[in-house]
Protein backbone atom coordinates (compact mmCIF):
# COMPACT_ATOMS: atom_id res chain seq x y z
CA UNK A 1 0.00 0.00 0.00
CA UNK A 2 1.39 3.07 -0.58
CA UNK A 3 1.16 6.49 1.84
CA UNK A 4 -0.33 9.49 0.71
CA UNK A 5 -0.47 13.11 2.46
CA UNK A 6 -3.33 12.57 3.65
CA UNK A 7 -2.78 9.21 5.43
CA UNK A 8 0.95 10.20 6.27
CA UNK A 9 -1.26 13.44 8.38
CA UNK A 10 -3.48 10.70 10.08
CA UNK A 11 -0.69 8.66 11.18
CA UNK A 12 0.87 11.37 12.77
CA UNK A 13 -2.46 12.84 14.39
CA UNK A 14 -2.33 9.25 15.73
CA UNK A 15 0.74 8.70 17.15
CA UNK A 16 0.62 12.61 18.94
CA UNK A 17 -2.57 11.72 20.16
CA UNK A 18 -1.94 8.17 21.66
CA UNK A 19 1.83 8.31 22.39
CA UNK A 20 2.69 5.18 20.70
CA UNK A 21 4.09 4.30 17.46
CA UNK A 22 2.27 2.58 14.06
CA UNK A 23 3.82 -0.58 12.99
CA UNK A 24 1.27 -0.14 9.57
CA UNK A 25 -1.29 1.42 8.53
CA UNK A 26 -3.72 -0.46 6.07
CA UNK A 27 -7.48 -0.45 4.85
CA UNK A 28 -9.24 -3.55 5.82
CA UNK A 29 -13.14 -4.32 5.29
CA UNK A 30 -12.87 -0.61 3.99
CA UNK A 31 -11.82 0.58 7.00
CA UNK A 32 -8.92 2.21 8.30
CA UNK A 33 -6.19 0.20 10.31
CA UNK A 34 -3.84 1.18 12.96
CA UNK A 35 -1.27 -1.85 13.98
CA UNK A 36 0.47 -1.01 16.90
CA UNK A 37 3.46 -2.34 18.33
CA UNK A 38 2.76 -5.85 20.77
CA UNK A 39 1.71 -4.60 24.04
CA UNK A 40 0.77 -0.81 23.23
CA UNK A 41 -2.77 -1.33 22.69
CA UNK A 42 -4.05 -0.21 25.85
CA UNK A 43 -1.58 2.52 25.67
CA UNK A 44 -3.03 3.49 22.21
CA UNK A 45 -6.72 3.02 23.31
CA UNK A 46 -6.16 5.07 26.78
CA UNK A 47 -8.19 5.43 29.70
CA UNK A 48 -11.93 4.80 28.82
CA UNK A 49 -11.04 4.59 25.17
CA UNK A 50 -10.33 8.27 25.23
CA UNK A 51 -7.68 8.26 22.88
CA UNK A 52 -10.06 6.40 20.40
CA UNK A 53 -12.90 9.06 21.10
CA UNK A 54 -10.44 12.22 20.27
CA UNK A 55 -9.27 10.71 17.20
CA UNK A 56 -12.49 9.65 16.00
CA UNK A 57 -13.38 13.68 16.18
CA UNK A 58 -10.41 14.66 14.55
CA UNK A 59 -9.96 12.17 11.98
CA UNK A 60 -13.50 12.83 11.46
CA UNK A 61 -14.37 8.69 10.40
CA UNK A 62 -14.15 5.37 12.24
CA UNK A 63 -10.86 3.18 12.31
CA UNK A 64 -9.71 0.30 14.00
CA UNK A 65 -6.73 -0.54 15.89
CA UNK A 66 -5.12 -3.66 16.31
CA UNK A 67 -2.24 -5.25 18.19
CA UNK A 68 0.69 -7.18 16.45
CA UNK A 69 1.81 -10.30 17.81
CA UNK A 70 4.84 -12.69 17.12
CA UNK A 71 2.43 -15.88 17.22
CA UNK A 72 0.11 -16.21 14.04
CA UNK A 73 -3.00 -17.46 15.93
CA UNK A 74 -3.04 -14.64 18.26
CA UNK A 75 -2.01 -12.38 15.69
CA UNK A 76 -5.03 -13.57 13.34
CA UNK A 77 -7.36 -13.14 16.35
CA UNK A 78 -6.53 -9.33 16.59
CA UNK A 79 -7.02 -9.36 13.15
CA UNK A 80 -10.37 -10.08 12.77
CA UNK A 81 -11.67 -9.11 16.21
CA UNK A 82 -14.25 -8.76 17.81
CA UNK A 83 -15.62 -12.03 15.53
CA UNK A 84 -15.12 -14.52 17.92
CA UNK A 85 -12.85 -17.51 17.46
CA UNK A 86 -13.48 -20.91 18.77
CA UNK A 87 -10.07 -22.45 17.51
CA UNK A 88 -7.19 -21.48 15.37
CA UNK A 89 -5.61 -24.59 14.17
CA UNK A 90 -2.47 -24.64 11.92
CA UNK A 91 -1.23 -27.79 9.64
CA UNK A 92 1.44 -27.53 6.98
CA UNK A 93 1.00 -23.38 6.63
CA UNK A 94 -3.03 -24.04 6.58
CA UNK A 95 -5.01 -22.37 9.14
CA UNK A 96 -8.12 -23.71 10.11
CA UNK A 97 -10.11 -21.23 11.88
CA UNK A 98 -13.62 -22.38 13.85
CA UNK A 99 -16.37 -19.95 14.48
CA UNK A 100 -18.83 -20.13 16.61
CA UNK A 101 -22.04 -19.71 14.44
CA UNK A 102 -23.13 -19.85 11.19
CA UNK A 103 -23.77 -15.89 10.89
CA UNK A 104 -19.72 -15.41 12.39
CA UNK A 105 -18.55 -17.55 9.66
CA UNK A 106 -20.24 -16.09 7.08
CA UNK A 107 -18.51 -12.35 8.91
CA UNK A 108 -14.99 -13.89 8.34
CA UNK A 109 -16.20 -15.18 5.15
CA UNK A 110 -17.42 -11.41 3.62
CA UNK A 111 -19.12 -11.62 0.33
CA UNK A 112 -17.35 -13.72 -2.55
CA UNK A 113 -14.91 -14.69 -0.19
CA UNK A 114 -13.50 -10.77 0.02
CA UNK A 115 -12.79 -10.54 3.81
CA UNK A 116 -10.67 -13.97 4.10
CA UNK A 117 -8.89 -12.94 1.04
CA UNK A 118 -7.48 -9.86 2.63
CA UNK A 119 -7.20 -11.42 5.88
CA UNK A 120 -5.00 -13.89 4.37
CA UNK A 121 -3.22 -10.93 2.46
CA UNK A 122 -2.24 -9.27 5.47
CA UNK A 123 -1.27 -12.42 7.44
CA UNK A 124 0.98 -13.33 4.71
CA UNK A 125 2.90 -10.09 5.03
CA UNK A 126 4.19 -11.29 8.50
CA UNK A 127 3.97 -15.18 8.54
CA UNK A 128 5.46 -16.07 5.17
CA UNK A 129 4.77 -19.59 5.61
CA UNK A 130 1.34 -19.50 5.45
CA UNK A 131 -0.31 -21.00 2.32
CA UNK A 132 -4.40 -20.53 2.98
CA UNK A 133 -6.58 -19.84 5.59
CA UNK A 134 -9.98 -22.14 6.14
CA UNK A 135 -13.22 -21.42 7.65
CA UNK A 136 -15.03 -24.27 9.41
Amino acid sequence: MKYDINLIQQINIFEKVTRTNVKECFFFKEKLTFMVEQGMLEKSLGNNKSHLHKLEKMLQNSFKIIEFSDDLQQFIKNLIAPLRVVSIVEEDGIITIKGPDVKTKGLMIGSKAKNLRETEEIVQKYFSNLKEIKIV
